[in-house]
């Protein structure tokens, strides 16, 4: 087990947890299940010694070159490893990984099918199935996927859930949020996504003839509809803007515009760091691809603010991926 060790030395503690899910497919193929606690590795295959030496060389060199982002070196010992031991799946697996990591999907998607025609069971290859086709926006079909996933593990109906709110198909979402509240097993923030959802179906919106009463009426009749329009009319006063959507944080903690509104009216009081803080805060409440678009998009406006050009451009990418 001591070139495992040295490998793994060699990796960013970031990228551990990704390195994690390869070495245990790795221990998969070359391991029986009962053998994790051993000190050797034996084959499980009919190869050499050299060869299978040759193989894990190659294999642990791609994780390693994932792991510092060289996508296309790590692709390229994969080949190697796809030469001496052909159509394995757990190649495949991190064939797909890398070309997601380029955006080249097609390949992406055309590797992780190869591995799941393989082990059809195998959860981790569905589940980055469905990572490529939320990459992709294909949301129907991630779907499709994320069921077949949720059968094996009831825990993964969760992430069902956001996927039905992603293709705003609200009515299975709130079913299946439904079910899963039944269960006492719905998340604290999917139930607020519940709640928010129920009463915007039934909020009436407000008369055009009453739009210039709405800080009065606000007053005395706090709803959401009502504190929407004026987070809306006052955009331009940071003050006032600062001011209600605190408020509106206060009332109604899980409906991510008034966090994004609080996070531009913080930006415009150059408080960046409150800005983050507020953002990051609401973004877990989002719904739709362009609110998030926003929020990433006023992330970048913060570290921008605090100087951070990384991470300013690193949110900007996001949210201009988000707006495809």
């Amino acid at each position: 087990m001591g070139f495992i060790k040295k490998e793994i030395n060699k990796l960013k503690e970031g990228q551990f947890h990704n390195f994690k899910l390869s070495l245990f497919s790795l221990f998969l193929f070359l391991i029986s299940i009962n053998g994790f606690a051993q000190d050797s590795i034996p084959a499980a295959v009919d190869l050499s010694e050299e060869k299978e030496l040759k193989f894990q060389q190659f294999f642990f060199k791609a994780l390693s070159q994932k792991s510092i982002g060289n996508y296309q070196k790590s692709i390229e010992n994969l080949e190697n490893c796809n030469q001496i031991l052909p159509n394995n799946s757990v190649v495949f697996f991190e064939f797909s990984k890398n070309y997601l990591e380029l955006n080249k999907k097609l390949l992406a998607k055309e590797y992780i099918k190869r591995a799941i025609d393989q082990e059809p069971k195998n959860i981790w290859l569905q589940k980055h199935l469905v990572k490529i086709n939320v990459a992709d926006r294909d949301f129907s079909e991630a779907i499709r996927v994320q069921k077949s996933i949720a059968t094996i593990n009831k825990k993964e109906r969760e992430y069902l859930v956001r996927l039905y709110l992603k293709n705003r198909d609200f009515k299975n979402a709130i079913h299946l949020m439904e079910v899963l509240e039944d269960e006492n097993s719905l998340s604290s923030s999917l139930k607020n996504i519940k709640d928010n959802l129920q009463q915007t179906r039934k909020a009436r919106p407000v008369k055009s003839s009453a739009v210039s009463n709405i800080f009065k009426q606000f007053e005395t009749d706090k709803s959401y509809v009502l504190l929407k329009q004026i987070l809306e009319s006052v955009k331009q006063d940071p003050d006032l803007l600062l001011d209600y959507s605190k408020k509106g944080i206060a009332l109604f903690p899980a409906q991510s515009f008034v966090y994004l509104m609080n996070g531009k009216a913080l930006n415009a009081k150059q408080k960046f760091n409150e800005a983050i803080t507020s953002l990051k805060n609401g973004i877990d409440f989002v719904i739709e691809d362009d609110m998030e678009a926003e929020f990433y998009n006023e992330m970048a406006v913060s570290y921008n603010g605090l100087g951070n050009t990384i991470e300013e451009k690193k949110y900007k990418q996001k949210s201009k991926k988000l707006k495809k």
